[in-house]
């Protein structure tokens, strides 16, 4: 059976047998327990991950100690802190397994080599890359743009099966207010005339 990044890789650029194998040895598997950090603020973000299985969050605490998650990565997203990978600095984030998760984890000095001996990948993180930013440009638009309930709608339209999955107060700070009025929000959909 092929792995979900090659099948992933695979709608995005094509690739022979031995480049599928080959390419799959410059990553390796990480099993990563619940509520555990990939990342902590301070290190240099070493990898970037793409899940398999399970759920990843990027978050920072703000300076009243409060969590604030930037973005998630279900199965067959990628997640890194791109601006300390890239520049092997501190970070300024967390990354933690929202639940019990196998991840792909592709440290900095392996994607050197894996784009050096496959040029091909470039095309395919090019894309990556492109797509992640244009779901935080689309993110930004959306909290100029959208009422706090409406956020919450737009998440829950676009994303239906995504939202049972994370805990409540995560999701609350993701759309940037408290857990409380996650709560009233819920209360009124449901309560709303069919």
């Amino acid at each position: 059976m092929e792995s979900k990044l090659i099948e992933h890789i695979s709608r995005h650029i094509r690739l022979t047998d031995s480049e599928k194998n080959s390419i799959l040895d410059f990553f390796k598997p990480v099993h990563i327990a619940k509520k555990k950090n990939l990342l902590e603020e301070g290190e240099p973000c070493r990898s970037q991950y793409f899940v398999e299985k399970g759920c990843l969050r990027l978050f920072f605490i703000n300076d009243k100690g409060a969590e604030q998650t930037t973005q998630f990565a279900i199965e067959n997203w990628w997640l890194a802190d791109y601006m300390s990978y890239g520049n092997q600095q501190a970070s300024a984030f967390y990354i933690q397994a929202v639940e019990r998760s196998q991840v792909l984890s592709l440290d900095h000095y392996a994607l050197e080599k894996l784009l050096g001996e496959h040029p091909e990948m470039e095309r395919y993180f090019r894309i990556m890359y492109q797509r992640a930013y244009a779901a935080s440009q689309f993110r930004i638009k959306y909290l100029y743009e959208l009422s706090r309930e409406e956020m919450y709608h737009q998440f829950i339209s676009n994303y239906p099966g995504f939202a049972q999955r994370i805990p409540q107060y995560m999701l609350a700070s993701f759309l940037g207010f408290t857990p409380e009025y996650l709560s009233e929000i819920r209360k009124k959909t449901f309560l709303k005339p069919v």
